[in-house]
């Protein structure tokens, strides 16, 4: 199956004293990468939630956003430092004796200092919690992955598209390939009629074809190449991720025409080689998509 590396999805799970909403959106990597946006409480269950993650996401860099929201998210709680109020009233107390100053510690003097009385907030984090960010990951990773299906169908659609185009030029360079060899014995009869005044030595005619022949003999690269783009449509097929495997193939690809390129003594030839060259760019860049 091919599946698109690019998707996005939204989740959420609510109870009555929490909403948990979670958006997950992919993108291209040659690996799988996971990054997770979320509330200090959560940490504890990061495993569980890429774990939750990479039972559908195989390869791609995935960004995830966790939101929390509801009174029973942050609890606020009053801290007070008893033994710091205690050193600043006695320091007070005795600055006023020791200069002889007049003056009162209010309660307004203790309250004013944050750093005596202040308020913490505290993320809380109890079972339910965890529970509907899993439920809201899980919904948020279904959504990504129809994506990833739909965007995936229309990406094989290109691929075997581009893939028939080669296959067009291939046929046509097999059904050309002949008249190669035997142009070039043309070209030998001509320039030995030149300098021998008509009379012509067939056995080295022969020789000279034989080996421009095996020289310029492409069938075998033909045929590997052809075995290649079969690999290719068979593995669109296949349920596991192919994206590597059909980066792999392209290589292979490439490799062939370039030796038909390096073969070929021959204008038509190498206008074709061109062509297909142009074609497997285009399924490189496409297959970067796949996971």
């Amino acid at each position: 199956m091919v599946m698109s590396m690019t998707g996005f999805g939204r989740g959420k799970a609510e109870s009555s004293f929490f909403t948990v909403n979670v958006e997950v959106k992919t993108v291209n990597h040659r690996f799988c990468e996971i990054n997770i946006r979320m509330p200090r409480q959560l940490l504890k269950i990061e495993d569980k939630i890429k774990k939750k993650l990479n039972e559908h996401i195989r390869r791609g860099r995935a960004e995830v956003y966790i939101n929390i929201e509801g009174e029973g998210a942050i609890t606020r709680k009053l801290h007070v430092d008893w033994n710091l109020i205690e050193d600043y009233f006695q320091f007070i107390t005795e600055l006023k004796e020791k200069f002889s100053i007049n003056g009162t510690v209010t309660l307004a003097d203790i309250l004013n200092r944050q750093d005596l009385i202040h308020i913490e907030e505290c993320e809380s984090g109890n079972e339910e919690l965890e529970e509907l960010v899993i439920t809201a990951v899980n919904d948020a990773v279904l959504k990504l992955v129809e994506m990833r299906k739909l965007e995936g169908e229309v990406l094989k659609k290109e691929l075997l598209d581009i893939i028939a185009r080669v296959e067009t030029h291939l046929m046509e360079l097999q059904t050309h390939a002949p008249m190669v060899v035997q142009m070039f014995k043309d070209r030998v009869i001509k320039r030995m009629q030149e300098f021998v005044n008509g009379q012509l030595d067939e056995t080295r005619i022969l020789t000279e074809v034989a080996i421009f022949s095996e020289k310029a003999d492409i069938n075998e690269e033909i045929t590997r190449l052809r075995s290649h783009i079969g690999q290719f449509i068979q593995a669109l097929n296949e349920k596991d991720p192919i994206g590597r495997k059909l980066d792999f193939l392209i290589q292979e690809m490439n490799r062939e025409t370039n030796t038909i390129g390096s073969k070929a003594n021959d204008s038509t030839i190498a206008k074709k080689v061109v062509e297909i060259k142009s074609l497997l760019e285009k399924l490189k860049e496409q297959v970067q998509n796949i996971e």
